[in-house]
């Protein structure tokens, strides 16, 4: 294998006294030293031309191994971002499986409008709408929301009682806020003109209690599609 390129070589003087060992050898009656001079410099130039082809054949295979490693190099590089990216996904299934509620896509609609007519709606379903509790939709209904309205400012209204925050610390809350109506309908009970007379007073009181505009949309939309399902 060859160390130096033989393009870079140059003929060497062979008629100097350096070489004078070398023509020796060659002289006779019919070649002086001019003409050994010569036939050296021939072989020189015959042995510097082959070396020149051994160079570029050796470059050449240079190339192709470096380019072959390259592609070895690149396949493994592939190989591993698939295999990472297979394991992300992996990763990313089981955080959607435990964290599902926190990835659940908000469609980005238009904010759905309060109902037209103000109504009075029970503190306690109010107080469980501020806590982000479950209430029956019953309080909304044309029913729940004339029980609050005959019950409004009763005896009891002035009266506190203590209850425990989300914190877990002690609050005072009115009576009225901790006590649940009467004859309170579970939703999967109610008419669908019940329900569909509640929704849009629900709306409006989670707007009124400051809920987030994107949970609201969301509210809307799954309460919308249920009363548009076919069954």
């Amino acid at each position: 294998r060859l160390v130096a390129d033989p393009n870079l070589q140059q003929c060497p003087d062979f008629l100097s006294a350096v070489f004078q060992a070398c023509r020796t050898p060659l002289l006779n009656h019919t070649m002086d030293d001019a003409q050994a001079a010569n036939t050296l410099q021939d072989f020189w130039m015959a042995t510097n031309t082959a070396l020149k082809v051994q160079w570029q054949a050796q470059l050449d295979a240079n190339t192709l191994e470096t380019a072959d490693q390259q592609c070895l190099l690149d396949e493994a590089t592939e190989q591993h971002l698939l295999t990472q990216k297979a394991h992300d996904a992996i990763l990313a299934e089981e955080d959607r499986k435990k964290n599902c509620i926190h990835l659940i896509p908000i469609p980005d609609h238009l904010c759905p409008k309060w109902a037209t007519d103000e109504v009075l709606v029970a503190d306690f379903a109010l107080c469980k709408l501020d806590k982000a509790q479950f209430v029956e939709l019953y309080y909304w209904t044309n029913k729940g929301l004339a029980d609050a309205k005959m019950n409004y400012r009763t005896s009891d209204d002035d009266s506190m009682v203590a209850t425990a925050g989300i914190d877990g610390s002690t609050t005072w809350i009115s009576a009225s806020a901790a006590r649940p109506a009467a004859g309170v309908i579970p939703d999967h009970l109610l008419s669908s003109l019940d329900f569909s007379r509640a929704v849009p007073h629900l709306i409006a009181s989670l707007k009124q209690c400051g809920w987030p505009n994107s949970r609201v949309i969301m509210l809307a939309n799954f309460f919308s599609a249920l009363m548009l399902h076919k069954y």
